[in-house]
């Protein structure tokens, strides 16, 4: 009888150590991506079933769980397929400002995008990616100032 308990026991132990386990070392999600813009525009909202993305400094979200913000004919939908960081920044929906220019925002727009970018973004919608831009200055060399360790849910080994 107490030998019983005994497997029982450890029956139970290693099922419980081997949930554990799996836990610790899940299985890397999909790798993030660099985007060009040509590639970024592709996930506007305009086509159902395709999922939703939207830019915000050089990272590029996944919104699609906010299909009803930003998917076809929804209020922010002009805010997506693009990086869209200077609008965030203003609150704004001016096409003017669907650019990932900062040039001449005020300490409090800056401030603005910031709160939004950690409090909103990042904890609501998942990281699939970097734009181009971010990553690469505008003649193709890399950008120094980049640096994928500093980034979330970057993991170089997904990359090779």
């Amino acid at each position: 009888m107490a030998t019983e308990r005994i497997c029982v026991l450890l029956i139970v132990f290693c099922a419980t150590l081997a949930e554990d386990i799996k836990l610790k070392h899940k299985q890397a999600t999909k790798p993030v991506r660099l985007f060009t813009e040509e590639d970024l525009k592709r996930y506007d909202g305009s086509e159902e079933g395709q999922p939703i993305y939207m830019a915000i400094k050089g990272v590029v979200f996944d919104v699609t769980k906010g299909k009803e913000f930003y998917g076809k004919d929804a209020p922010y939908n002009v805010l997506v397929g693009k990086d869209s960081t200077r609008a965030v920044a203003k609150m704004s929906l001016d096409p003017a400002d669907l650019t990932s220019d900062t040039t001449g925002l005020t300490e409090e727009e800056l401030q603005s995008l910031d709160d939004v970018f950690e409090g909103t973004y990042k904890t609501k919608y998942p990281i699939v990616g970097y734009t181009a831009s971010r990553i690469l200055n505008e003649d193709g060399s890399p950008n120094e100032d980049f640096k994928p360790e500093d980034q979330p849910h970057f993991q170089i080994k997904d990359e090779f």
